[in-house]
């Protein structure tokens, strides 16, 4: 079974400083009911479908596959709702780690979160000096919930 496991952080962007190569993503998500996700999205010249389950203690199912990039854009176009997502993703290698952090765009400026994938719940790792508060399970930092409820109008 496909288990992500992840933990979300605040980002100090006066201690991260800038930021170089990233790449630009675009994401949707088509209606479902209940706790499930389906996650339509292009990152560059790539597209992606993903369905995730719920997220209990910073881990939930998730299945990611590999689609064509026009029938991602026309997945976006035509069946989510709610509008999309748009955020710069950038990697960053941290003892052994590899944080994603995300400066969102749009509706979202100014918020950027950086996550780190992890083989267990309990995993230990470093944190580098520029996270900020934790936001793990926090649901309103989902980017399905920040289509309906952005960041800029908090």
């Amino acid at each position: 079974m496909a288990i992500e496991i992840e933990r979300k952080f605040l980002v100090d962007q006066a201690v991260l400083g800038e930021l170089e190569g990233g790449r630009r993503i675009s994401q949707g998500f088509l209606p479902t009911s209940g706790l499930t996700v389906v996650r339509v999205r292009i990152r560059g010249d790539d597209g992606f479908l993903t369905i995730k389950g719920e997220n209990v203690d910073c881990a939930c199912t998730e299945f990611e596959y590999a689609i064509p990039l026009d029938d991602a854009q026309q997945m976006i176009d035509e069946l989510c709702v709610g509008g999309v997502i748009d955020k710069t993703r950038y990697e960053i290698k941290n003892a052994g780690h590899v944080w994603e952090v995300d400066v969102f765009h749009g509706d979202n400026e100014g918020l950027v979160i950086a996550e780190v994938e992890l083989s267990s719940v309990n995993e230990a790792f470093d944190r580098p000096p520029w996270l900020g508060e934790e936001v793990s399970g926090q649901t309103r930092y989902y980017n399905v919930n920040l289509l309906e409820h952005p960041y800029v109008r908090w």
